[in-house]
């Protein structure tokens, strides 16, 4: 431990480790209740696969709602794999954790936020998720839900 604790990169690991819970239990289970999530993720990663028609029309950031019809559900180690519906069109699409930006659950007003290391050295405060920073039209085509949920930022620690 020479140069100390890295909570920032702790805390990151344990709330990506929070959301594959959430998803694996979904995936073994179903979505319980009025649950559903927006998962926006960087559609630059390395490692995001999704078509190529969909990395031209989110060059940057993609939004996912994952509530009435998805299939496939996998979660894996290092991210999760699951096919949405696209205008009638099922995407096989594979997310790592490491590109997820946030994860919201409107129904219980729950949010995670990751921030990147630039990101957060642009802005020191804690942000929340408000319904003028949601997408107007989702990936999936649904409409995001009005009222706002707490984000946790996370990496505005790290150093």
């Amino acid at each position: 431990m020479a140069r100390g604790i890295d909570y920032g990169g702790m805390m990151h690991r344990a709330m990506q480790g929070l959301i594959a819970d959430v998803l694996r239990a979904v995936a073994e289970e179903g979505l319980p209740g009025e649950h559903h999530f927006f998962i926006t993720f960087d559609t630059r990663d390395e490692d995001v696969e999704i078509a190529d028609w969909l990395r031209e029309r989110y060059p940057e950031e993609m939004t996912i709602v994952i509530q009435h019809w998805f299939d496939n559900l996998e979660v894996r180690p290092e991210g999760f794999t699951i096919t949405l519906n696209f205008g009638n069109s099922p995407e096989p699409l594979y997310i790592p954790f490491d590109a997820v930006r946030t994860f919201v659950d409107p129904s219980v007003e729950f949010g995670l936020r990751f921030e990147s290391q630039a990101e957060s050295d642009e802005d020191d405060e804690e942000e929340e998720f408000e319904d003028e920073d949601a997408p107007e039209e989702t990936a999936s085509g649904e409409d995001t839900p009005k009222g706002g949920a707490e984000v946790v930022s996370l990496d505005k620690w790290r150093k």
